[in-house]
């Protein structure tokens, strides 16, 4: 990514006089505050509002650091998907296949993440891309796209509850998955509703749990690859030709080898995500045409690296067609049982590491959930304010925290115990279905969104060299990132169309989202008689005075001690 114009490192201004508006359009009035405090004219102080208090501004606290917001971004992709369901895809597809998929599909996260950057830099509000969707395509579009990314992030939550039932049954039974479901719960919901600054040091601490295990996955496989492990094997690439380094699915040859490919793809594209849980914090953040810039670059490259490394590492691990590996997913065995890691400890003679690893993935699962409730509650607070939900949504406590946004998505995280009753396996790849299609809607909905900003900078003659943020090769990146996902969203649960495949529950979890996504946007459009804008007549301009007011103003918040000095650096 390249920065031009401004200068971003110094937090530089972006006035209104610096656009040079075309088609005699009228500069907007600015609503809402710039720092999140609830301070615009005629509005209490932050320190006033109240469970009764319903303003129309943003209410949040502008409280988190960069490293916060990194670290929110890998908290929230990094799930159990990276170390176990990502077996699965080894399965299907061989280890060149997942290697492959997970390769290219970091391209289209690229290309996205070049969205997100330039848009959320330049205006960095609260749940800021699914507001854009209204702002820059149509009202109705930021309908579909806002409710479309609350069901993702609400869903997720009871399926990280439900990983995280599993995993812990990886020890034991002794403790009833009712009680563990509903101690998650409560955790969560005792975590979300603190100060945002301590979700994000909870997060931050739990997401360098995740960063530290998969680093340390890596150099363990490199280190048993090259002879490092009591049977003393040098067993290096051997499973890329013994069984291969292509697995067959549903056909045989190349049809077959094809479709293990597109398996892969399909579970890489559920699996890798990242920008979408970083520009949910860009209400939130301190000083964020500073910080966010970084943390797009930062979250980009490091997620690029785990992916890509971690699903080179288990394809050299494990063969594909290892008899542990595939007996743990058939039965649906708890916890870490499945993980290509584990499985590959055992085959290795390598005592206590499972036990280490399927604690570390606890604690991934569990951070992932905790993220996803945060992005939730974030999502449906910005619908509040776009006049898209109800306004109660728009509560805030004295803290700054959305109380019955988070209520709102805790209730829904009680689906998790669906899994009483149903066996885990199955009730976690209903979530995955579903989510699936959702994430790819989302990313269509940022491209397009991008494309449709692209064309207001250039109808209303404003050059994208005075953003605080240039992207490079756009527009050809929102294109390129558009064409892929949105055929991906289709292609997703392909599978339930072939012979003998046939089953309902699968279908409807697949693509009940692309269905329900045109229904609300029809909907919204018809019940408010919105009209798709016109590249010249899209707003720019609202809201941006108050992000140059917070910027003039802004003064950093100093390091209370060595270490968060120390965190501020390396994160910083």
């Amino acid at each position: 990514m390249a920065s031009t114009g401004a200068d971003i490192e110094n937090g530089s201004r972006l006035s209104d006089s610096s656009f040079k508006r075309g088609g005699g359009a009228n500069p907007p009035v600015a609503s809402g505050n710039g720092n999140g405090n609830g301070k615009e004219k005629g509005l209490p102080s932050s320190d006033a509002v109240s469970l009764e208090t319903v303003s129309v501004g943003d209410n949040t606290h502008r409280t988190l650091k960069s490293r916060h917001i990194q670290l929110i971004g890998i908290g929230g992709t990094i799930g159990t998907a990276l170390y176990v369901q990502i077996g699965r895809g080894l399965i299907q597809g061989g280890p060149a296949s997942l290697f492959l998929a997970f390769t290219i599909w970091c391209t289209f996260i690229l290309a996205i993440t070049l969205c997100m950057a330039e848009m959320v830099t330049y205006l960095p509000i609260s749940s800021p891309f699914i507001r854009f969707a209204g702002r820059y395509v149509d009202d109705g579009f930021g309908f579909a796209a806002g409710w479309n990314f609350f069901i993702f992030e609400a869903a997720l939550v009871p399926f990280e509850i439900t990983a995280c039932n599993v995993i812990i049954h990886y020890w034991s039974d002794a403790v009833p998955a009712g009680g563990i479901i509903a101690i998650v719960i409560v955790l969560y919901g005792l975590i979300n509703l603190l100060a945002v600054h301590w979700y994000g040091e909870s997060e931050f601490w739990a997401a360098l749990g995740k960063v530290l295990l998969i680093v340390a996955l890596i150099i363990f496989t490199f280190v048993v690859m090259v002879g490092g492990n009591p049977l003393h094997d040098r067993f290096g690439f051997r499973y890329w030709s013994e069984p291969g380094a292509f697995a067959e699915y549903y056909h045989t040859g190349s049809l077959g080898r094809w479709m293990g490919f597109l398996q892969c793809f399909i579970l890489a594209s559920f699996t890798v995500a990242g920008p979408d849980y970083v520009s949910m914090a860009a209400g939130e953040a301190e000083n964020p045409r500073v910080v966010m810039p970084r943390a797009f670059n930062a979250v980009f490259y490091r997620l690029t690296a785990f992916f890509v490394l971690g699903s080179l590492a288990v394809g050299i691990l494990v063969p594909y067609n290892d008899a542990e590996m595939v007996l743990a997913f058939k039965e649906g065995r708890p916890g870490a049982a499945a993980s290509p890691y584990v499985v590959a400890m055992n085959r290795l003679q390598i005592r206590v590491l499972p036990d280490i690893v399927n604690a570390m993935v606890l604690t991934a699962a569990f951070s992932a959930g905790n993220s996803y409730v945060y992005c939730a509650s974030r999502s449906l607070y910005g619908l509040a304010l776009e006049g898209k939900a109800p306004a109660f949504f728009r509560r805030c406590t004295s803290r700054g925290v959305p109380i019955y946004c988070v209520l709102a998505v805790l209730v829904i995280a009680l689906l998790s115990f669906l899994q009483l009753s149903a066996n885990s396996a199955i009730v976690l790849q209903w979530f995955v279905n579903l989510v699936t299609a959702s994430q790819l809607i989302n990313f269509s909905v940022i491209c397009v969104t991008y494309i449709r900003f692209h064309a207001a900078l250039k109808a209303q003659g404003i050059s994208r060299d005075s953003l605080p943020y240039k992207a490079v090769l756009q527009p050809y990146a929102a294109w390129y990132g558009l064409t892929g996902t949105f055929i991906m969203t289709f292609v997703g649960g392909y599978t339930v169309f072939l012979p003998g495949n046939w089953d309902i529950a699968t279908f409807l979890f697949s693509y009940t989202m692309i269905f329900l996504c045109p229904v609300l946007f029809l909907g919204w459009k018809l019940a408010k008689k919105t009209t798709f804008i016109r590249a010249q007549d899209i707003n720019l301009l609202k809201n941006v005075d108050e992000i140059e007011e917070y910027q003039r103003t802004f003064v950093p918040t100093p390091a209370k001690n060595a270490v968060d000095r120390l965190l501020d650096f390396l994160f910083g």
